[in-house]
């Protein structure tokens, strides 16, 4: 019995050295693969009904062996918005990092941050004050954006092989991996961003094929598809109330009426971005304005779809986020160099704002 007692406290401080708060230069980039890199994928898609056509990131890998650090992003100035951000404000970088790492970042508890460490299959926690980071979660199968639900379930969006919407709290189990009875991966694209709902269930959006969209898993993991012409589907965020869905699709956002049992009806075209042409990862703010990345800048819209103004950011700005111990941060993920090479890097940057990010849930 000793002995079981003391292998169990060894363990325990083994665990504990593993999860302890560690500079960024201390944890391996990884080398997990998205699904379209995995030579195994057209074995899966051979049994698909309508097989997808074939999906890639463009330009990724093509210069495979590219190692030279590629130019540190220019944070530009920004320019004050009623309401929203005072004049004289400017982003600062709190994280840095290599790899095509850093997607789906969420607040997290006392001013920390979460998000899906793509490369490396795990869920950190990085709080930006110290520029610490720990690992809470680890083999989410090339895990690429994270949701908590009001509820405080916590889920992420898996893009390896065997794509699936998983829970990772409180307990850990898979929500959805099919769809029509055939594996996600039928669909065609990625997995790539999702919110989850007060119901227990999960909105995503698949990106990059035909079969691209919005989808919803319900509480028993049953997905449904809605949305017309969303082949671009990509960031995808609910209205503080959760009665409306917001969804970009190129240079457009769409929104959806969100019904009692999670469904959706009347798409519409709510805005367009201003100055990009690719939404991507979206916040929305106590007065339910919502919050757009368009690989340059954050463009914010009034609940009603009135442009309200830009904030200039660095190039590849592609996520954005409240957080901070009363949230009146926004921060947003940068990507820059080649896409799957040695030489991609990550940065998460942050700028402080008058309005305040949804204190309801974690984004």
């Amino acid at each position: 019995m000793k002995s079981q007692i003391a292998l169990a406290v060894v363990a325990a401080c083994a665990a504990a050295v593993v999860s302890a708060q560690s500079p960024s230069s201390s944890f391996p980039r990884g080398s997990s693969l998205q699904s379209w890199q995995n030579p195994g994928l057209k074995n899966v898609l051979a049994k698909c009904k309508n097989p997808p056509q074939p999906f890639s990131i463009p330009g990724a890998g093509q210069s495979a062996n590219a190692s030279t650090a590629p130019p540190e992003p220019v944070l530009p100035p920004t320019a004050a918005i009623p309401g929203v951000l005072a004049a004289g404000q400017s982003w600062k970088v709190v994280w840095s990092w290599e790899g095509n790492n850093v997607d789906g970042p969420i607040a997290g508890d006392n001013g920390t941050l979460l998000f899906a460490n793509n490369d490396a299959s795990n869920v950190m926690q990085l709080d930006p004050s110290t520029g610490l980071a720990k690992i809470i979660h680890r083999d989410t199968n090339t895990g690429g954006a994270v949701s908590r639900s009001k509820n405080g379930a916590l889920f992420v969006a898996e893009r390896g092989l065997g794509s699936a919407i998983e829970q990772l709290e409180p307990q850990r189990k898979v929500l959805a991996n099919s769809f029509h009875g055939e594996p996600l991966e039928c669909v065609g694209g990625v997995a790539n961003d999702l919110a989850a709902d007060a119901r227990g269930g999960v909105y995503f959006s698949v990106t990059g094929a035909t079969g691209s969209g919005v989808f919803y898993a319900d509480p028993k993991g049953v997905v449904s598809q809605y949305g017309e012409d969303v082949p671009l589907a990509n960031g995808i965020i609910l209205s503080p109330d959760e009665k409306t869905l917001y969804v970009t699709n190129g240079a457009v956002v769409f929104a959806f009426d969100v019904k009692h049992d999670g469904s959706l009806t009347n798409q519409r075209k709510f805005g367009k971005l201003q100055s990009g042409e690719g939404g991507d990862g979206s916040a929305v703010d106590q007065q339910g304005r919502v919050y757009v990345a368009t690989g340059k800048s954050v463009d914010i819209f009034a609940p009603d779809g009135k442009f309200v103004g830009t904030i200039p950011g660095p190039q590849g700005l592609h996520g954005t986020f409240f957080g901070g111990r009363d949230k009146r941060t926004l921060f947003g993920i940068v990507f820059y160099g080649g896409w799957g090479t040695p030489s991609a890097r990550n940065r998460i940057v942050a700028i402080s704002t008058i309005a305040q990010g949804y204190t309801g849930r974690a984004k």
